[in-house]
């Protein structure tokens, strides 16, 4: 599998929140991103349009590992909010850890600030 990232396309949570099965969000989780979920999508993945089309329907399971490159491949989490909406999870108050480079980022974007102020520079 590709380990690539794709650019984050958003969903919210209400359209994680219409959509009424774990196919339903797959399937906008690659409609967010803009793939023609039964082409585009299955190379990367090395999947077959008969496999992808069976997560879809709920007919066959899906395993982590392969949830998650589909979620990278397509820049969003729809599947996994959804399976927290599912289970009475608030959408609204969820909220990603802040990753070591997101980190580091934020500490010298603020240590850049206070020596800013300290030079009376904006």
């Amino acid at each position: 599998m590709s380990s690539q990232i794709s650019i984050p396309s958003e969903v919210t949570p209400q359209e994680v929140a219409r959509e009424k099965t774990l196919g339903g969000a797959i399937g906008l989780c690659a409609k967010a991103a803009g793939f023609d979920v039964d082409k585009e999508l299955t190379l990367p993945l090395r999947l077959d349009k008969g496999q992808f089309s069976r997560w879809k329907s709920g007919q066959e399971g899906v395993k982590w590992e392969k949830l998650s490159a589909l979620m990278d491949a397509c820049g969003n989490d729809a599947p996994l909010l959804w399976m927290l909406h599912d289970r009475g999870y608030d959408l609204g108050s969820i909220r990603k850890r802040e990753t070591e480079v997101e980190r580091e980022n934020r500490e010298l974007r603020e240590e850049v600030a206070a020596l800013r102020r300290v030079l009376g520079r904006p």
